[in-house]
């Protein structure tokens, strides 16, 4: 009878065996299946972070661009020749230099940090600029500043109409009108350097094409 009893309590706990070993198996399957899912959430985060958004990218070109025009116009008011030049350069000091230093502020407030010296094509044209003097720098400089502020114009007013932060949004509206002036006021001076409208409006539409920012 006892033996019985043993052969069918060792029948038993075999038959359990294969259910046990499923079910743990089965945990284990969705234990790896749930942490696999996990990471490609963890794996999106950090690229997340680090993608710029519309209005990110909109004030890091902002200043890189800001601090562009107070590179240059200092050559032009050491390096120009003529005179409208040498006006024109003091002007995109004074009023890039309030409009950097806004800015700044506003990345202060939103914790977002901006570049803090000029990128590899700023630098470049810098550097080029820097080697002339006399006429041939005026009419570089002045096509330049026509080119640039063609494109920031546009970048500007596309900013203060779609711009997703109120307070950048609102600054790109503050500052478009400035920027406007100065358009008009680099045509003017380019047309007396003898820089020509048409070579001008071809240089910011090839400009417009390769960057969407400002």
């Amino acid at each position: 009878m006892k033996n019985t009893i043993l052969v069918t309590v060792m029948a038993g706990a075999f038959a359990a065996a294969p259910v046990f070993a499923q079910t743990g198996q089965s945990g284990q399957a969705q234990a790896q299946t749930g942490s696999a899912a996990a990471k490609p959430v963890q794996a999106t985060q950090p690229g997340a972070a680090k993608g710029a958004s519309p209005d990110a990218a909109f004030a890091r070109e902002a200043a890189i661009g800001g601090m562009a025009e107070v590179e240059l116009g200092n050559l032009a008011k050491e390096k120009a020749a003529s005179n409208d030049v040498k006006q024109f350069g003091d002007r995109m000091v004074t009023d890039h230099s309030k409009a950097n230093d806004e800015l700044k502020q506003w990345a202060q407030q939103k914790s977002v940090t901006l570049p803090a010296k000029l990128d590899a094509k700023h630098q470049a044209l810098r550097d080029k600029l820097a080697k002339l003097s006399g006429e041939a720098f005026d009419k570089a400089y002045m096509h330049e500043m026509v080119t640039d502020h063609q494109h920031d114009v546009a970048a500007f007013r596309r900013e203060s109409t779609s711009g997703q932060d109120p307070d950048l949004k609102a600054w790109a509206g503050k500052t478009l009108p400035t920027l406007q002036e100065h358009m008009k006021l680099a045509q003017d001076t380019a047309t007396k350097v003898g820089v020509s409208a048409a070579n001008t409006t071809k240089g910011a539409a090839k400009k417009g094409s390769g960057k969407g920012g400002n």
